[in-house]
């Protein structure tokens, strides 16, 4: 891609987000809550469900996962 293309795409991303700095890497991307995880089985469903570790420990056996809390 041009220079010129570059630079239009750019500003481009500065008019909808004007905190926009550019692309720094795949390394710099923002921490997505990197947050222990452990597999807990629903006791409604049966399903396998990857829980933060916090609330397999709290939960424990009674763990009940977020889709059948909602039905």
């Amino acid at each position: 891609m041009s220079r010129r293309k570059d630079q239009e795409r750019f500003q481009a991303m500065r008019r909808l987000d004007p905190d926009y700095h550019g692309f720094r890497g795949y390394g710099g991307e923002p921490d997505r809550g990197k947050a222990p995880l452990q597999a807990v089985i629903c006791t409604l469903c049966g399903r396998t469900r990857n829980v933060p570790l916090g609330i397999a420990l709290e939960q424990g056996d009674s763990y009940v996962c977020s889709s059948c809390r909602e039905t």
